[in-house]
Order: structure tokens, then sequence, then C-alpha cells
């Protein structure tokens, strides 16, 4: 997944969840964060951050801030919508003879339906932006839509169909991610459920560059 322009600034404050004021060559600018998170852990003032022009006509801000470096070097995607879309790029390498993106089931809108033969998968799509040694952490702020699908895979399980949780790991150099529980304790729950219930658990390692992300974890 690429964005067709890119920016590079430095990230000064975030008034809201929304919004961040942003240096960009000596020019203050208030740009969209495309993540709701809290990325207290990335957005810290005087980071180097990159940002990417939609160019959607009628917008309040012209930039959307999309990538960060972190303290310790690494680079972070915090675009909430990468995950489904490197997914989605990912899933056409792989041998599903069909992908339907955002399909019903239940209650709930499952990010992506696959078949393959006579199987039927469905696959949930979460990222994870949030890293503590090394290690992938989700979610870094609570998420009841979160633990919501995850009953929704058990369920699909339990009637036959192939499940998995995907975490798509926006940085380099993660390849676990763990259930924050500090933050959301149901979650931790909700995932160790669907592990025992069979929801296979995947862990999706990507490159980032401020330009790019990649999904470097090819299927067996």
């Amino acid at each position: 997944m690429k964005y067709e322009n890119i920016i590079r600034g430095i990230f000064i404050d975030r008034p809201n969840r929304f919004i961040a004021d942003v240096d960009i060559k000596g020019h203050k600018e208030t740009v969209h964060v495309k993540n709701t998170g809290r990325c207290k852990e990335l957005l810290v003032p005087g980071c180097e951050v990159w940002l990417t022009a939609p160019g959607t006509p009628n917008r309040k801000t012209r930039y959307d801030l999309v990538v960060v470096r972190k303290e310790n070097g690494i680079l972070f995607n915090i675009d909430s919508q990468a995950p489904n879309k490197v997914v989605r790029e990912w899933l056409e390498t792989c041998d599903y003879d069909r992908v339907i993106p955002e399909y019903t089931y239940g209650n709930s809108r499952i990010d992506f339906y696959m078949e393959r033969g006579k199987e039927k998968f469905l696959m949930e799509v979460k990222g994870c932006t949030l890293e503590i040694n090394g290690i992938g952490y989700f979610p870094d702020a609570p998420t009841e839509r979160g633990v919501k699908h995850i009953r929704e895979l058990i369920k699909a399980k339990k009637a036959g169909y192939q499940t998995i949780l995907a975490f798509v790991i926006q940085m380099d150099g993660v390849t676990e991610v763990r259930p924050n529980v500090g933050t959301h304790p149901e979650f931790g729950v909700a995932m160790d459920e669907a592990k025992k219930s069979g929801v296979k658990i995947l862990f999706l390692t990507c490159h980032v560059e401020p330009q790019e992300l990649v999904v470097n974890y090819y299927p067996k």
C-alpha cells in the first residue's frame, strides 16, 4: 500500500484525537490524525511525522498524518485505514477463490469473507500501533466493537467457518501482539476465548516506509 504523496514534518501537539499541529518547513499546520487511538507513546512533541495530502475537496485540513518515527528510531504507520487496505492486497496473493470485504455476519460487519473450494473463511483485521519492549499490544484504547467482532468470530467458528483474527503490525521488528489487558481487560478475555474456540490468531508482520506499508508475512 503506497501513498501518492508524502511530506515530512515535526509534531507539535494534539489538541484533540482528530487533529494535530505540525511544523512543516517552519510553518505551523493543523492536520488530520488518521487514528483516533491515544498514540501517546508515539505522538510526542518534536518527533518526526509524515503527512499525505489526499486532495479531497472542501476538507478542513489539507494533510493527513500517517507515519511517526518513535524515539527508538522505528517508523510506525498509524493510519487506521491502512490495515484493511494492505490486507486486501495481501489476500489477493493468497489462493482464495473469492475475497469479499465488509461482509455482514450476524450483527456485525466482518472485514473479509473468503472462499477456497468448499471452505468458507471470515477474517477480522486489527491494526497494532502500540509497542512496548519489542512486543505489540492491542488495543491502545477500549474497544467494545473489537470485543463484539471477536464474539462473532467465535459463533462463526461453531457454525463451521474457518475464522481468523488478524493483527496487522504497523511497525518493523515486532512479531507478536498481546492483548492490552491493562487498558481493556474484556478484550483479553475475548481473545483467550477465541483461541480456545479454534479461532486462528494471525500476526501479519510489516515493513514501514514513510510512503508505504507492506505485509512481509508469506502464506504457507
